[in-house]
């Protein structure tokens, strides 16, 4: 199945009606992290803001932010807490382009594919029932195109350390170029990395699921070795690991983020304990992404998607869209962001370690299950 980018149909202002729309308007921030009164609200879609008698497409965008117009000119989207004392910040609470603020829906909108108008059809959700043949078809073929084109992003939960088949088809993922970033928690480093040194993950063998003897220690084990050698890399090295997702994003040099909550263990050294750092920190990997796919984490799928809009601006100019995948075994996980966009957002309702397998073969970096 071949792969190509829709094109992106930019608003055409004149049809609309908006060609001699009012600027936007903008108000100075009192107080550092607190926006003026009447601010705009970004969604994950391109937005246009009347500036100086043009519209102009805020570049790099995410949900729930607001628009500062720089001194230069340039439009920045800024968490509320980055603002600062002076930021002229956009107002806005409409978005049909009447206050000079226009959100574009429907850039990427596809031609119908029939001329179906019945109000009432099966399946219009995504659940256990769903057929995902198609789906999986479409992932692997935007897969081989953006490993040399584009920027994938995974972010996972810690499903995928218990079962060695899984571990394994991430590894190779990663070693075959599938990767460019991985965001996680501290469960998802530490008992991957339990699974390599003892092929354990809380104490179970990753293959045949046996507990082993006191095996309730093994990630605590790892995880004081970890910090005894002051980084994960430096783990890996001193005792050998040759084997897991950690191993394979330090061996093929992909970053990762790792970011920490209330109930961690430990945490590993490199696990971001602070919040909002932990955010900035996945707000930039995800900056300049254009595929992310979350699996099995209802927190960092629901907080990834947050921070990444339907669409990127390329170097070129040029606007594609941004594709998010979200892959779990509850039909309450993936449907959270069913209201992403038809483009910009996939829902499969699926157990992990499965779908990563199908993956993984289907794009040949791993043989045929069994």
């Amino acid at each position: 199945m071949s792969f190509s980018l829709p094109e992106y149909h930019a608003p055409d202002f004149a049809s609309l009606g908006l060609d001699n729309a009012i600027d936007a308007g903008l108000a100075a921030c009192e107080t550092d992290g607190i926006a003026p009164e009447g601010y705009h609200s970004t969604s994950i879609y391109p937005e246009y803001f009347r500036i100086k008698g043009q519209w102009r497409l805020a570049e790099e965008s995410r949900m729930d932010a607001s628009v500062v117009v720089r001194s230069d000119g340039r439009l920045d989207v800024v968490e509320n807490r980055g603002l600062r004392k002076g930021d002229r910040v956009i107002l806005g609470r409409s978005e049909n382009g009447e206050e000079g603020v226009y959100v574009h829906t429907v850039g990427f909108t596809p031609t119908k594919e029939n001329g179906l108008a019945d109000r009432f059809v099966f399946r219009q959700g995504r659940s256990r029932e769903t057929s995902y043949a198609r789906d999986y078809d479409n992932l692997l073929a935007l897969l081989r195109h953006e490993r040399e084109h584009g920027k994938i992003v995974w972010v996972m939960g810690p499903a995928f350390a218990f079962d060695a088949e899984a571990r394994e088809a991430m590894e190779k993922m990663i070693g075959a170029g599938y990767c460019h970033g991985l965001m996680a928690g501290n469960a998802l480093a530490t008992h991957d990395l339990e699974g390599a040194y003892m092929h354990t993950a809380l104490g179970q063998d990753i293959y045949t699921q046996q507990s082993r003897p006191n095996g309730h220690y093994n990630h605590l084990d790892v995880i004081n070795k970890v910090r005894a050698c002051g980084s994960i890399p430096a783990f890996i090295e001193e005792y050998g690991i040759d084997n897991g997702i950690m191993y394979s994003c330090v061996k093929n040099k992909v970053p990762f983020v790792l970011t920490g909550s209330i109930r961690d263990d430990g945490p590993l050294p490199e696990v971001i304990g602070d919040a909002y750092k932990g955010q900035s920190a996945m707000r930039d990997m995800l900056r300049d992404a254009t595929t992310v796919i979350c699996l099995a984490t209802m927190l960092h799928t629901i907080a990834a998607g947050n921070m990444t809009p339907s669409f990127r601006v390329l170097p070129d100019g040029s606007v594609r869209p941004v594709y998010l995948y979200a892959v779990d075994a509850a039909e309450f996980v993936v449907n959270k962001l069913a209201d992403r966009g038809s483009l910009s957002a996939t829902s499969m309702v699926t157990n992990v370690q499965d779908f990563i397998w199908i993956v993984a073969g289907g794009l040949g970096v791993i043989g045929k299950h069994g």
